[in-house]
């Protein structure tokens, strides 16, 4: 009597110390295997920390759960490689979560630290859900997988993020990954079935597998029953009918979906791979595959140094991450409707980045006053500096010292594990005093400080450009917006001029007979009520337009009331024309 194969590969399970465990979930029947003792060996798991050029930096490393420093195999080089986009459907805004997160650390690396970094992405153009998608619209899946790459790299643009030294496709490397299979095999690490597909052997490599997640069960289908063991993992597949297929000397099939990103990052980085990158739902099974691979194809110890992985994009109230699969999701296209990439990337920067992350009306509304305040100090600071805006003599000692306290807590926060939230919260800090002392007086005495604000908002601006936020929103800029810029201003000079005239007084004004200081006028003479109504029409007809003409006080005594529905000084906006 012949004993089922899902049979033989319990009493090989039981042989070597694991208890099995079968359940039913969602209908399919899996099996879960437990240690009879502890499958996790400190020993074999150990991290090696690297040699070679310390950055100053401290990441957090999923493989050793905690922050470690940062040390380069090159000088002032960091190879760095992430999983992009299975390119089935839309990009949505879980997946812009992750790009752009680990573009602004890959920005703070390189602007800030100095550091080179050499960013590869695969292109997974051949996957069960590309096939299935082209099967149901009746196309090819090298059409589909074109369009929605090409869609994902127009996203990417859009959000700003920068894009890596080269995007490389699974379906232009099918020989290299053949060949990086064969090795597998060569080394004893995987087999290959009488049905023609080939798995990884984890079995072969004892208790190092589980580098990334302390297995102290897992969970495996038992659909596949030519394997060993429910651990192990299709390194090429037999090709079913109908299905896309490629040769290889174990018959026609396909690559599986980890085997690529081990193939690609090792065809280009070789043995070392500096940085990983990736969703924390790509942890496992993922990346702790690619590990295995890899590690099996070179032999040696430590394939990828650190693993960086960034937490899930929530919908407000939900614990369930922004999926495609739970039809919860928002298009990058569909967002960008109602927010601006700057916004976005406020979004992003008020949390951790490996942290997880809520997405609302409300946080984004957060990020928007974020910005709305950064922006208004640089035009207020702008215009403090081309005495527009006229102030008290301002304690420029003071701000100086605030600036330089900044600029050392902004970097020591970056190179924490990239501590952004406490950044933002340093620059908002500076543009918090910087505003105390940008209040408008209608009398001036003593010397100006424009120096020190101009430190500032060229600081601003450079923190703010490491992060892809542009504040100059040169996005829309086109060749005649200079012209457009010089119109406008001299407009609102022109009506800041009126309103002077309209509000000035007589140049020998009554005095009091007791105290002797002249008597302010409460208002302005009547026959020029009309100038102020057309000055407020013209600002409020302009607003719409993207021209705001902001308030301040003039020589008038008026009411709280009255300041603000009369008075304003000379700062626009020019945003959307």
């Amino acid at each position: 009597m012949r004993l089922p194969l899902a049979l033989i590969a319990n009493v090989r399970l039981l042989n070597s110390g694991l208890r099995i465990r079968h359940s039913i979930h969602n209908g399919v029947l899996k099996t879960s295997l437990l240690s009879s003792h502890n499958i996790c060996s400190r020993a074999e798991r150990k991290w090696i920390k690297p040699a070679g050029f310390d950055t100053g930096v401290k990441t957090y490393n999923s493989l050793t759960k905690q922050k470690e420093p940062l040390v380069l195999a090159q000088e002032r080089i960091a190879t760095w490689y992430s999983c992009g986009p299975t390119v089935y459907d839309h990009a949505h805004l879980g997946h812009a979560c992750s790009y752009v997160r680990f573009d602004i650390l890959q920005r703070i690396l390189s602007r800030i630290f100095e550091i080179n970094v050499i960013h590869v992405m695969v292109i997974t153009d051949i996957d069960d859900k590309i096939i299935q998608r082209s099967l149901e619209q009746n196309i090819s899946p090298t059409v589909l997988a074109r369009m929605h790459e090409e869609e994902f790299k127009r996203d990417m643009q859009a959000l700003r993020v920068l894009p890596p030294a080269v995007y490389m496709r699974v379906t232009d490397n099918i020989p290299q990954i053949v060949a990086f299979i064969k090795r597998i095999i060569g080394n004893g690490h995987a087999y290959v079935t009488s049905q023609g597909n080939v798995y990884f052997d984890t079995q072969s490599i004892g208790n190092r597998y589980g580098k990334l997640v302390n297995l102290g069960g897992i969970v495996g289908e038992l659909g596949a029953q030519d394997k060993r063991d429910p651990r192990d993992f299709a390194l090429w597949k037999a090709s079913k009918p109908h299905e896309p297929h490629w040769e290889s000397p174990w018959g026609q099939g396909r690559p599986g979906w980890h085997i690529e990103c081990s193939t690609i990052a090792s065809s280009v980085f070789g043995s070392q791979l500096d940085i990983h990158s990736g969703g924390i739902d790509l942890a496992f099974p993922h990346h702790e595959n690619e590990i295995a691979q890899s590690e099996a194809y070179h032999q040696c110890e430590q394939w990828g140094n650190y693993f960086l992985h960034s937490g899930h994009l929530h919908l407000k109230g939900s614990v369930e991450k922004m999926s495609k699969s739970l039809k919860n999701y928002v298009t990058i296209k569909d967002f960008l409707k109602s927010y601006t990439a700057n916004e976005f990337r406020l979004f992003c920067l008020l949390t951790r980045y490996r942290s997880a992350i809520d997405y609302s009306d409300a946080s984004m509304n957060e990020a928007r006053s974020t910005l709305s305040t950064i922006s208004a100090f640089c035009h207020n600071a702008q215009a403090y500096m081309q005495g527009h805006l006229q102030c008290q003599p301002t304690e420029e000692g003071i701000l100086w010292e605030r600036l330089s306290a900044t600029q050392s807590s902004v970097r020591k926060a970056l190179a924490d594990d990239f501590d952004t939230p406490k950044t933002v919260d340093a620059i908002m800090s500076l543009i918090h005093h910087g505003n105390c002392q940008l209040q408008p007086a209608t009398k001036v005495d003593g010397q100006r400080s424009a120096a020190v604000f101009g430190a500032m908002l060229s600081y601003v601006r450079e923190i703010m450009g490491v992060f892809g936020v542009d504040l100059l929103d040169r996005k829309e800029v086109h060749d005649s917006s200079g012209v457009l810029n010089n119109v406008v201003e001299e407009l609102v000079h022109f009506r800041s001029k009126v309103r002077k005239f309209a509000l000035s007084v007589e140049d020998q004004a009554p005095q009091d007979p007791h105290t002797g200081s002249e008597i302010q006028k409460r208002h302005p003479e009547p026959d020029r009520v009309p100038l102020l109504k057309d000055c407020d029409a013209l600002r409020n007809n302009l607003a719409p337009l993207g021209v705001h003409i902001k308030a301040r006080f003039h020589p008038i005594r008026l009411s709280a009331e009255e300041r603000l529905k009369e008075n304003s000084w000379l700062l626009f906006k020019h945003g959307k024309l």
